[in-house]
């Protein structure tokens, strides 16, 4: 049960991508089930071609390693970003790129903390319908709401594909820093994605909510929201930015697997693949 469904596997020291399942999802507020997400994206990825059409090339061969998921810990967010944060640390020390599957958005924060500490000019893109930049949400700081919030404490962002926030979101997004553009943006610009990348350069992580894409292609998440971004739409971002920048790791985040629809589960595991080919060059 690894990503793709490589067989022979390398072994880690021989992988450019390790792959971290982490099933957690308990700040969820609508629809609850990321936290079979990751094994939902590893499934799918089993039945996926390993030869890429529009690369021309087998993206494995840079070498992909998926370790085990990292143990949940219920006691709340704060102990499970920490344990993220614990083992992307682990990952950046050895060079590899990690590559996290969610589970909710909130583990994005560990990432982001150990890859700043590795890469003290990183940069943060977020691919998302909502803002997340609320300070707290229900009593927390750390839910999946306010992770962008925390992000940019620490690093710039730029957010693409936003078209839900509160009044909150909006009233700090009008003071700072954080570059944020709408789905509309997206669809109403020839060069959309030129404009984006102006402010995007190089250590880069990249976090991708998987309701940034429109219901009608993504249904399985959380909170969907109307009016989002197309397969091609996303591609072409990913690959602009793979190669103006350095990414140094990536996680997708929010699939929460709707029983007999497998489409979203597949559709997930090849961006990921696709990713990793446009990072490998």
């Amino acid at each position: 049960m690894n990503f793709g469904g490589i067989y022979p596997e390398p072994s880690l020291g021989e992988a450019l991508f390790v792959v971290v399942p982490v099933p957690y999802d308990l700040t969820s507020t609508y629809q609850p089930g990321s936290r079979r997400g990751p094994a939902a994206i590893i499934e799918a990825s089993m039945n996926m071609e390993l030869y890429d059409e529009e690369l021309k090339k087998e993206t494995y061969l840079a070498g992909i390693y998926t370790v085990l998921p990292i143990p949940v810990d219920a006691r709340g967010p704060k102990n499970m970003i920490n344990a993220v944060r614990k083992t992307i640390s682990g990952i950046a020390a050895m060079n590899k790129i990690p590559v996290m599957l969610g589970g909710e958005h909130s583990i994005s924060w560990g990432a982001v903390q150990a890859l700043k500490e590795k890469y003290p000019k990183l940069s943060v893109l977020q691919l998302d319908a909502h803002a997340d930049l609320r300070e707290s949400y229900q009593e927390s700081p750390y839910s999946h709401a306010s992770v962008a919030r925390r992000i940019s404490e620490i690093c710039p962002l730029v957010q693409v594909g936003i078209r839900s926030m509160s009044k909150e979101d909006a009233d700090f997004l009008s003071k700072s820093k954080v570059k944020s553009f709408s789905a509309d943006f997206v669809s109403d610009n020839k060069d959309w994605c030129e404009k984006i990348c102006r402010d995007l350069k190089g250590d880069l992580f990249v976090t991708i909510d998987l309701d940034v894409f429109d219901p009608s292609t993504m249904p399985s998440t959380g909170t969907p929201e109307p009016g989002g971004l197309y397969w091609k739409d996303v591609l072409r971002l990913l690959k602009r930015v793979s190669q103006s920048c350095k990414i140094r790791g990536f996680d997708v985040v929010e699939l929460a697997p709707i029983p007999g629809i497998v489409a979203p589960d597949f559709m997930a595991a090849k961006l990921i693949y696709r990713f990793m080919g446009y990072i490998s060059g």
